[in-house]
């Protein structure tokens, strides 16, 4: 059954009475690499000496684009928080591959929207998650969580809603889900356009893990998995 997650929440700007609607399209769909595929995340390169990866050039996500729509306007911004936009859980007193339990990073993300007259703004988002076990991870399962929020441009957040996202890896150091969302935002009336909005995307962190990501160093998803040995 698809759940529909509704907020209710006063603008303090253009819009009087605001609330956004955030329907989940599509549990989840999980993508194996094939073997020998380099695994989602990044290369070696640039690494620190505790196993950090430095800044790198992002990739081109691995993400299929949504079908166009129609719309009056511009769409909201869509964007991913930088601060929340990986997730890696760390055991002991320091920063090192072998201390790493659960990883997982927000890939791509692709958007579109539609509106028309005085309709309220359909956002269709597109979200796609690299995920992985490090040495410390306990168990093939995890559930980890992410929120999407809606905020005025620059301005306070209108709504915040947090999703579940259960993954099996099936014995996989690191595996791919990609999810489909929907969020509505009803306008005060036809002069309201979408970028009065923006939509942010992030994995529900700890300050740990927030301070961590804001230094600008990561670990690939599968930190710490040793690479099969091709014998001699």
């Amino acid at each position: 059954m698809r759940r529909v997650l509704k907020n209710s929440l006063a603008s303090a700007a253009a819009i009087a009475a605001f609330s956004v609607l955030l329907v989940p399209l599509a549990a989840e769909a999980q993508v194996q690499p094939r073997p020998g595929q380099q695994q989602p995340g990044g290369s070696a390169r640039g690494e620190n000496p505790d196993g950090t990866q430095q800044n790198e050039a992002r990739r081109a996500p691995r993400i299929a684009p949504l079908r166009r729509s129609a719309a009056a306007g511009p769409c909201p911004y869509v964007k991913i928080l930088y601060d929340a936009a990986r997730f890696v859980e760390l055991t002991g007193d320091r920063v090192a591959a072998s201390n790493v339990g659960f990883t997982g990073e927000i890939e791509g993300l692709t958007s579109d929207c539609a509106y028309q007259n005085d309709d309220p703004i359909t956002v269709h988002t597109r979200v796609l998650f690299n995920l992985g076990r490090g040495p410390q991870a306990q168990g093939e399962n995890r559930t980890y969580r992410y929120w999407i929020a809606v905020t005025e441009r620059n301005k306070a957040v209108l709504a915040k809603e947090y999703f579940d996202l259960p993954v099996d890896f099936d014995g996989r150091p690191a595996t791919s889900v990609t999810q489909d969302q929907v969020v509505v935002i009803p306008r005060a009336d036809a002069t309201t356009s979408g970028d009065n909005f923006e939509i942010l995307v992030g994995f529900d962190v700890t300050p740990q893990m927030a301070e961590f990501n804001r230094t600008g160093s990561r670990f690939r998803v599968n930190a710490g998995v040793l690479a099969p040995s091709t014998g001699q």
